[in-house]
Formats: structure tokens, sequence, C-alpha cells
């Protein structure tokens, strides 16, 4: 399967611009939520925002970005004929790849003393 699209999310960074730089080089659309689209932005690496492909910002903090159904389709769709008709339908164009790593949440919570409810 050639990865045409990318979804890259992340909250550690570390080993993220030569892996988007590689994406980009062999012609790999990336897109992002906000604070990684900034990450990759200020590197000079193209990249789309979730945002504009959504239209609706990050809410909650930042703690929902990519729960969208235009995104999730285009994550959770096969090559099946009836998915193939509901993504032209909506005109979403599939993920082939979605890097990801999340927000360490019991180690900020032990770190910074917070709550539960804070974390």
């Amino acid at each position: 399967m050639k990865i045409r699209r990318a979804l890259i999310s992340c909250w550690d960074k570390q080993g993220l611009e030569p892996f988007a730089r590689q994406l980009h080089q062999h012609d790999v659309e990336i897109i992002s939520s906000g604070g990684t689209a900034a990450f990759l932005e200020e590197r000079k690496i193209p990249v789309r925002r979730i945002e504009d492909i959504t239209g609706y910002p990050e809410v909650l903090g930042g703690r929902v970005k990519t729960l969208h159904p235009l995104i999730h389709a285009a994550i959770l769709a096969t090559d099946a004929e009836a998915h193939r008709a509901d993504l032209e339908k909506l005109g979403v164009t599939p993920l082939q790849l979605v890097v990801v790593n999340l927000y360490p949440f019991v180690g900020e919570a032990i770190a910074r003393n917070l709550p539960l409810e804070e974390a």
C-alpha cells in the first residue's frame, strides 16, 4: 500500500522532524493537530491543519482535536465499495498512516502534584 496521507498528532515531538521530512520527500500529505502543525510549520515542513479539514477548532484546551467523523472516516475506511462510496459522498480522502503519542497523564500528574480532576 502506498502511503499518500498521514495524520500526525504528537505530544512528544522527539524525532518527529526527520520523520516528517522523510514523509514530505516521499510526497506524503501531512495532516496535523494544532501543536504538532505549529511544530512542523516552524521547521518549514508542509502540513495541513485538521481544523481546515473539519471546519472546527480544537476545543477543551486541546483535548478534542481529531475526534471528528471526517477524520475517523479517513482513518477507518477500507477498500470496501460501500466505504469508498461513503468517502466520496463526504468528500473525504483516506489516510494510510496515523502517527500519535499521547500526553503522559500519570507522569505529568505526579510531577505536578495534580489532583485527579485537573490532570
